[in-house]
């Protein structure tokens, strides 16, 4: 049963198979022609997209709903909907009032859009929950503060770190009164769904976030359940130290190198979920595109405590029958792997034409990322170069790309950059994973003013 080789795999059991897991979120609603809003706060319209999901891919598990903003929306942050995306946090009730919310502001059951979502884990239960495992996802600790703060955040914790540590200890408060729910609901899987960690230096997160993340996964544990750290970015160097947390998997999207990964997170006998590309390969490849990657993945890793999953919240509009080759290589690797073997990918990017770096009016700030709207780092990073609009006005150019979009995919890989997201000037490569504060892009734009 599917439901037991995911559950055993959390556990590192020794398991025959690998389970795949679809993190469908609003792509289940475009399974059934909903947007991503309607399934997103229409009750009957996610259950019904759910459904969908469990009958087309036969998951080990899947998510009910990923959305990091449901928290952050309760909190007082004004969001920005989507018709094919989850929103976005446009404003946070702490920015420029470095305080903490009180603790009669931690989420209550019958807040929001909890009541909806608790509905719906109860009824897939119901329905399927005995053979497929349910996951609970829940904004992490330190973007949930993010949310709140803006992105002044990432000056605090170099000011005011002992600020930080008090707003980030409230925001495990709220993780931990949802894993209450949730788990009540009967999600037999918790995830801290915490891509700004990604962000952050390794240090950082040890000196500040640490103990809170290690309570976290403890509280999830002693309510029955398992835990998992979600993140995306490229969170190599955060790998050993968000081990160290002591959460029972860890997911990473296609910036990591998993088979890298998997060695530290093997050290820890900590379970690894991921990465199949969202954009080159789910939503732009073939069906063989897909089926490749998967088996080839597969043949280059060890199976023990391994999950194959997308590398994040999968786009809305990714091709059903991308993710069903997907699930075919991992239950069928053998046969997949023989309908494959000479298969070799077509590009089908195109070709884009670089400015002439050497010879332009004004500073030039490219912001290369996977989504502004959908990744919260890459919103954030977005943020800090519009600092510089704020700054110098028309003195400088700013422009923003998306990896799921075909001419930016084409464009990233043409300028070589590694690591998303990154924000270049002028061609050159200045930020990549790190967001700046307002001062330090000030102060480097100056330079080329």
């Amino acid at each position: 049963m599917g439901k037991e080789l995911l559950l055993k795999t959390l556990r590192h059991e020794q398991t025959d198979n690998v389970p795949f897991v679809p993190f469908s979120g609003v792509h289940a609603g475009s399974l059934k022609g909903y947007t991503a809003r309607e399934v997103l706060t229409d009750g009957d319209k996610l259950y019904e997209s759910l459904m969908e999901v469990h009958k087309l891919y036969t998951p080990d598990g899947m998510p009910i709903i990923f959305d990091l903003q449901i928290e952050a929306e309760i909190l007082g942050c004004e969001l920005l909907w989507a018709e094919d995306n989850p929103p976005s946090v446009m404003s946070h009730p702490f920015a420029g009032d470095p305080k903490v919310p009180c603790k009669c502001k931690i989420p209550k059951k019958t807040d929001g859009r909890i009541p909806m979502v608790l509905d719906v884990m109860r009824r897939v239960k119901e329905s399927v929950g005995d053979d497929t495992a349910l996951y609970g996802l829940i904004c992490g600790p330190v973007t949930l503060a993010s949310h709140i703060r803006g992105s002044e955040f990432f000056m605090d914790i170099i000011m005011y770190p002992d600020y930080v540590k008090e707003l980030v200890a409230f925001c495990t408060e709220v993780c931990n009164a949802m894993t209450d729910y949730y788990v009540e609901a009967g999600m037999d899987v918790i995830a801290l769904v915490d891509p700004i960690i990604s962000q952050i230096s390794p240090k950082s997160i040890e000196d500040l976030f640490m103990d809170q993340f290690k309570a976290a996964f403890d509280y999830i544990r002693s309510k029955g359940a398992l835990g998992c750290f979600f993140v995306c970015g490229d969170a190599t160097i955060q790998m050993d130290v968000m081990c160290r947390t002591n959460p029972d998997g860890i997911s990473i999207d296609e910036n990591v190198n998993i088979n890298e990964a998997k060695k530290i997170t093997d050290q820890y006998n900590i379970a690894i979920g991921g990465n199949i590309p969202l954009t080159t390969t789910m939503l732009f490849g073939t069906q063989q595109d897909n089926m490749k990657y998967v088996v080839d993945m597969l043949d280059n890793i060890d199976h023990h405590n391994l999950i194959v999953s997308p590398g994040c919240d999968m786009p809305y509009n990714v091709p059903m029958e991308n993710t069903i080759a997907c699930v075919q290589a991992v239950k069928h690797t053998d046969e997949v792997r023989e309908m494959v073997k000479n298969y070799e990918a077509v590009d089908t990017l195109g070709d884009v034409e670089l400015p002439d770096y050497e010879n332009l009016d004004k500073p030039f700030i490219e912001v290369f990322t996977l989504d502004p709207v959908q990744c919260a780092a890459c919103t954030y990073m977005e943020k800090a170069a519009m600092l510089a609009r704020e700054e110098f006005g028309d003195a400088v150019d700013i422009a923003v790309y998306k990896y799921c979009i075909k001419e930016d995919i084409a464009r990233t890989q043409k300028m070589g950059v590694q690591h998303l997201p990154s924000i270049y000037i002028n061609g050159q490569l200045v930020w990549s994973s790190i967001i700046p504060s307002r001062q330090e892009i000030v102060d480097e734009v100056k330079k080329y003013l």
